[in-house]
């Protein structure tokens, strides 16, 4: 077992990076070990993981000097950042650097950096086709991630990118994508017609798992996952078949959609100065607008080969009623 490769995971109590730990441990074939890497230690989360043979050291993503030590004697690192812990771009940057920089001290042979499109490189900040926020971004939650993509190449960090997808956790979230009204349930998002590529956290992390077995051939690579890519049409039709009531989806214009959006984030933004509403709106305008590189980038059959377990969109629906229950928003509940 000493000889077995350590990854250190950022993140190892949260979504994406939960699911990487546990699948380490999980795994009957013990290709890795793994260093959780939280920044409370003693948190119930951690102890579990400490409890299932996991290594757990503290360190925070502010701190390059603890980020170093936590990487120290590693063989690889999953590297994320939590933007919705802060709200603050620029603070995201600047963690996503302070990853790299630490990578490139510790000597690290593979790092995953979990990212998603600048998408200034599509639409620049003068473009009137998405509105500008925070006076240079188009979608901040995004935008950072891909910024700091450069901080890997420019350290020299031996890294695979992996682009993730719109989390289906997304739909138990107030405000986000599934709303009740007198109608009923209905799924309202700016998509028109196009589709949507989607994913379980967890099923992130399995795909972690498989691109660290993968080892040096994945190394420069830009790899997206996805479990299944579905239509606004096709996963009302899910939630509906799940939840045991109908669901409706309403193509709403995008314009409809900031506005429906923003008293759900007018608390954050006054606090923060984070306009939720706008960065999701454009968010998904920007999937819609550029529909077709976005699917392509995030492919089904490659995520299943890197993961099979991978779940589709009923089968994630089916393991969570009991929670969508407890939330209120199952007809069961």
């Amino acid at each position: 077992m000493s000889n077995t490769k350590l990854i250190a995971v950022i993140g190892a109590t949260g979504g994406q990076g939960g699911g990487l730990a546990r699948a380490i441990l999980d795994d009957p074939e013990r290709r890795f070990r793994v260093r959780a890497i939280t920044r409370n230690a003693e948190s119930a989360p951690a102890r579990e993981l400490a409890r299932r043979g996991a290594e757990v050291v503290a360190a925070n993503t502010d701190d390059r000097a603890s980020l170093e030590r936590a990487f120290s004697g590693a063989h690889g690192a999953f590297c994320v950042t939590n933007f919705w812990e802060h709200f603050s771009p620029e603070r995201e940057a600047a963690q996503g650097a302070n990853m790299a920089s630490a990578a490139r001290t510790a000597g690290l042979a593979h790092v995953i950096w979990s990212t998603l499109e600048d998408v200034r490189r599509w639409i620049p900040a003068g473009d009137e086709r998405l509105p500008t926020l925070m006076k240079k971004y188009k979608v901040p939650h995004t935008d950072a991630k891909g910024e700091a993509d450069a901080a890997f190449r420019e350290a020299g960090v031996p890294t695979t990118f992996l682009l993730t997808s719109f989390y289906w956790e997304n739909f138990l979230r107030p405000g986000l994508a599934l709303r009740r009204d007198a109608a009923g349930l209905s799924l309202r998002l700016p998509l028109g017609e196009q589709v949507l590529p989607g994913i379980a956290t967890e099923d992130i992390g399995r795909s972690a798992l498989g691109v660290f077995a993968r080892g040096e051939a994945l190394v420069g690579k830009t790899v997206g996952v996805a479990g299944e890519h579905a239509s606004g049409h096709a996963m009302a039709a899910a939630l509906a078949r799940s939840l045991g009531e109908p669901v409706r989806y309403d193509a709403v214009p995008d314009e409809v959609y900031r506005r429906e959006a923003r008293p759900f984030w007018a608390e954050l933004e006054a606090k923060t100065g984070f306009p939720g509403g706008e960065d999701l709106a454009n968010s998904f305008a920007f999937s819609a607008m550029f529909n077709d590189e976005f699917r392509r980038s995030r492919d089904v059959e490659t995520t299943r080969g890197l993961n099979p377990a991978l779940q589709s969109l009923d089968m994630w629906l089916a393991r969570h009623r009991d929670v969508f229950r407890a939330s209120g928003i199952s007809a069961g509940a």
